[in-house]
């Protein structure tokens, strides 16, 4: 009498190795380099901040040319026969740099805390508390950047890197790679 065929148990399989990779490790998205890390929060230098504000300056530039490319193009499609090139005065082309850039640099800071130059470098305006600037004071400090510029460079001289804007609205600008 011959004894039926039992199945293999589960332990007699024989296993064949994956022909699949095993997964790579995964690094957390917010992962930092450690030199990153020890000047988190840290507040910003002269150079980190002038480079940052070099960045928004080129910004708003290029917003502003876009804009009167755009203006000419409009005037030019509106009446191509009589179309002349504007010419604004330079008070007049200075208010509007001014106000594009106060604009500019208001929403930036009441939204995120941080304009695009500010990102590029990993810095981030914040108020005393270390939270983001509300609207007024972000207002506020737009106006004293745009109209008095030197005042970033007292910076230099501050023993905790705080400008005179930094001074007068209690702001401080702070090193913050997270997004």
């Amino acid at each position: 009498m011959t004894s039926p065929t039992r199945p293999p148990t589960a332990s007699a399989r024989v296993r064949r190795p994956s022909t699949a990779l095993p997964p790579a490790p995964r690094r957390p998205a917010t992962a930092l380099p450690p030199a990153a890390q020890a000047i988190q929060g840290v507040r910003a230098g002269l150079v980190s901040r002038v480079l940052a504000g070099a960045v928004d300056a080129v910004a708003t530039l290029l917003l502003l040319c876009g804009a009167y490319v755009g203006l000419v193009g409009l005037r030019y499609l509106l009446s191509p026969r009589t179309f002349t090139f504007p010419s604004p005065t330079s008070v007049l082309a200075l208010s509007v740099l001014l106000g594009v850039q106060v604009l500019y640099l208001t929403g930036c800071w009441a939204t995120t805390g941080r304009t695009y130059g500010d990102y590029v470098m990993g810095l981030r305006v914040v108020n005393r508390h270390g939270r983001r600037l509300h609207l007024v004071a972000a207002l506020v400090r737009a106006l004293t950047c745009a109209l008095f510029p030197i005042g970033l460079f007292w910076v230099a001289v501050s023993n905790h890197n705080r400008s005179l804007q930094d001074l007068l609205l209690r702001t401080s600008v702070v090193y913050d790679w997270r997004a």
